[in-house]
């Protein structure tokens, strides 16, 4: 399966995109004030561990996508490989820097030359990220 393959299967057929109404998952928001996109991020955490997740909301091909792909890529790592993950994926994003722990998220290897597209592929990160935060506290 080529790059356009997957993002195209993960958008329109995402995995873990739907709304629940669980009081056991963390959540948090990610938007992007110049265009629609705009997702939901739940995360049940135990022993430090994302053990599920889900995600709901509106947003283009490349932010669903990501999402989709972010919730497989997270389930079943501690929240310190999480946040390496996350590092990881963020440089590969802005820069091309290829990561051998990145599995299906190279999909994006072409996102690093289209300014525009680099927000939409980090969306669902962000609210990860927030929820990590707010766990630390």
């Amino acid at each position: 399966m080529n790059n356009r393959d997957i993002i195209m299967k993960n958008y329109l057929h995402p995995f873990h995109k739907e709304t629940k109404n669980d009081e056991e998952y963390s959540t948090a928001n990610s938007n992007n004030a110049s265009c629609i996109d705009n997702l939901n991020i739940y995360l049940k955490i135990k022993d430090n561990k994302i053990v599920d997740g889900y995600f709901d909301g509106e947003a283009c091909a490349v932010a669903t996508s990501s999402a989709s792909i972010m919730l497989q890529e997270l389930i079943g790592k501690t929240l310190e490989e999480v946040e390496a993950y996350i590092k990881d994926y963020k440089e590969f994003i802005d820069n091309g820097t290829p990561s051998s722990k990145l599995n299906l998220s190279t999909c994006y290897s072409d996102i690093h030359n289209q300014e525009n597209r680099k927000t939409c592929a980090k969306l669902p990160y962000y609210g990860v990220e927030k929820i990590v935060e707010n766990l630390k506290k």
